[in-house]
C-alpha cells in the first residue's frame, strides 16, 4: 500500500476566508486515506478551522509573521522547521508573498514539490505593497509549478508573459456546489433568526472588514436604496479590522438599524439563504468564491468591473464600474429586484467549480508531482 502523500499548505491565517474555505472545502473533499493536508499559518491565535483540521487528520505549524526586518531569521525558522519535517512532499504557498522565500527553502532542504498559487490580483497600497511585489519578482522561477484561481491573479503574481506562456496553471475556486443550493426551508429559519420580516429586501456581502472590499461604496449604495424603497436592509458577513469604523459609519449615516452585521460564519451558506441580491464592489480580487457561491444559490447580484469576468457562470451576475456615484448601483438592485429564484448547481458545476471534482483533479496532479 503506498504511504499518505503529505502536503503542507501555506496561509496568512487558518480563519474563514476566501482561500482557506477553498482550502477547506478540498480538503474535506480529497481522499484522506491517500493524502494529508497540514498547514503553516502566520499567526499564533487559533484559526477557526484549527479544530476541524486536527479531526480530519492534519497538523497546524506557526511560523514567525514576516515583516522584512527580519527576513533572514524568518528563513532560518522556515529552514529548522523543515529539517524537523522531512515527511512533507509537497509545500503548497497560497501566501505568495513570501512564497518566494519559503519555496526555494523547502526544494533545497527536502526536495519537496513547490507550488505558489495566486489567489490576488492586486496588492495592498504603500509599502506594503511594493515589498510585496518586490518579492514576488521572478517567481515563476523559484517554484516547480505556478497556479491561478483567474488570468487576473495569475498576471498580477506571476506576470503576463509566464501566463502567456503557459506556465501558469489555472485552478478554480471550486466550492461544495450541494451545500449552496437555495433552500426555502432554511431561508425562513434564517430570516427568523434575524428578525427579518417576510417583506424586507435584504442585500447581501460576504468579506472581511478589509478596503480592498469598499464597504464605504455599500453603505452609500444602501443609503441611496432606501430613498426609494423603506424596507431595504443589508447584511453584512464576515469581520476584521474595519469593524467598528462601520459601524461608526452607519451612526453617522443614519443606518444602523438597516445594517446586519453577522460576523464570520462557518455555516456559509445558510446565509446565502436570507439574501434577496449579492453586490461585491471590491476594488481587486482574484477569483471570488463569493460570487460562485451566490449564482449558486440562485441570486441575482452586481460585482465590480474590476472584478475578472471569469466569475460570471450565470445570467444572474453582471458587472458595474464603482468610479460611478454609489445610486446608480442602487437604482440597477431596485429596477431588477423581482425575479424567480432557484438552485443553479448544475450551471455552476458544468463551468467547473464544483470541489468534488478538482478534489480528484487535484489528486492526481499531486500523485503524478511526486511520481506516484
Amino acid at each position: 500500500m503506498e504511504q499518505k502523500i503529505h502536503v503542507l499548505h501555506v496561509v496568512g491565517r487558518l480563519n474563514v476566508g476566501g482561500a482557506e474555505s477553498r482550502i477547506m472545502d478540498l480538503y474535506r473533499a480529497i481522499d484522506r486515506d491517500r493524502i494529508q493536508f497540514d498547514f503553516v499559518q502566520h499567526m499564533q491565535q487559533k484559526g477557526a478551522y484549527q479544530e476541524e483540521v486536527e479531526r480530519l487528520g492534519g497538523h497546524v505549524y506557526v511560523m514567525p509573521r514576516f515583516r522584512i526586518f527580519n527576513y533572514f531569521s524568518y528563513k532560518k525558522s522556515w529552514k529548522k522547521f523543515l529539517e524537523q519535517h522531512p515527511e512533507i512532499q509537497i509545500v503548497h504557498g497560497h501566501m505568495t508573498s513570501t512564497a518566494g522565500i519559503y519555496l526555494p527553502i523547502a526544494k533545497k532542504t527536502i526536495g519537496a514539490f513547490t507550488i505558489a498559487h495566486a489567489r490576488s490580483a492586486g496588492v495592498d497600497k504603500g509599502l506594503k505593497g511594493i515589498a510585496t511585489k518586490i518579492l514576488r519578482k521572478n517567481l515563476s522561477s523559484r517554484c516547480d509549478q505556478c497556479f491561478t484561481c483567474s488570468k487576473l491573479a495569475g498576471e498580477a503574481v506571476f506576470g503576463k508573459d509566464a501566463v502567456k506562456k503557459g506556465i501558469v496553471k489555472s485552478f478554480p475556486n471550486a466550492i461544495d456546489v450541494e451545500k449552496f443550493a437555495y433552500k426555502e426551508q432554511t431561508r425562513a429559519k434564517m430570516r427568523k433568526q434575524f428578525h427579518i420580516e417576510e417583506n424586507d429586501f435584504v442585500i447581501g456581502h460576504v468579506g472581511r472588514f478589509d478596503p480592498v472590499k469598499n464597504h464605504l461604496y455599500l453603505l452609500e449604495m444602501l443609503s441611496e436604496c432606501l430613498k426609494i424603497k423603506h424596507n431595504v436592509k443589508l447584511m453584512l458577513v464576515g469581520d476584521g479590522r474595519l469593524r467598528e469604523e462601520l459601524k461608526q459609519k452607519c451612526q453617522e449615516m443614519r443606518l444602523e438599524s438597516r445594517v446586519i452585521f453577522a460576523g464570520n460564519q462557518k455555516n456559509i451558506f445558510d446565509y446565502y439563504q436570507i439574501f434577496d441580491y449579492f453586490v461585491l464592489p471590491s476594488f481587486y480580487e482574484g477569483l471570488p468564491g463569493t460570487a460562485i457561491e451566490a449564482q449558486t444559490s440562485g441570486l441575482r447580484g452586481i460585482l465590480s468591473d474590476r472584478i475578472t469576468n471569469e466569475a460570471i457562470v450565470t445570467d444572474l451576475m453582471k458587472q458595474k464600474s464603482i468610479d460611478i456615484p454609489a445610486k446608480e448601483w442602487a437604482k440597477e438592485i431596485l429596477q431588477t429586484q423581482s425575479y424567480e429564484r432557484k438552485s443553479m448547481v448544475e450551471q455552476v458545476r458544468k463551468a467547473g467549480f464544483d470541489v468534488k471534482e478538482q478534489a480528484r483533479v487535484l489528486s492526481e496532479f499531486y500523485c503524478k508531482a511526486i511520481g506516484q
